[in-house]
């Protein structure tokens, strides 16, 4: 009898992770008008990518690029008045994904 192999698990990057989690949130509240569902979706995506720049960068990196989806998050309301709501989550998605492939991402490669 062969034995069987199993297919090794291709990692996905944690920067279109957070850029969607970013990007997703806001569309689900935008949508569904249920901001906490939005929540939901950024959390979500957020996790996973903690969970992935753990692994890929360790807990310091980790936690600075957290941070920084948080920020991201935060940072895009007051953008979205002096931009609009698109551009402006865009915008921080765009930043955030960048960070993650220079801190974390681009290591893991």
């Amino acid at each position: 009898m062969a034995a069987t192999r199993t297919p090794a698990r291709s990692r996905v990057p944690a920067a279109p992770i957070a850029a969607a989690g970013l990007v997703g949130g806001y569309a689900t509240a935008r949508f569904t008008k249920k901001r906490p569902l939005g929540g939901v979706v950024l959390a979500a995506a957020g996790a996973a990518a903690a969970t992935q720049w753990k692994r890929a960068a360790g807990g310091p990196v980790a936690g600075a690029l957290t941070g920084a989806y948080v920020a991201a998050f935060a940072g895009s309301h007051p953008l979205a008045k002096k931009v609009g709501a698109w551009p402006a989550v865009c915008g921080v998605a765009g930043v955030v994904a960048a960070a993650s492939y220079v801190l974390a991402d681009r290591r893991a490669a």
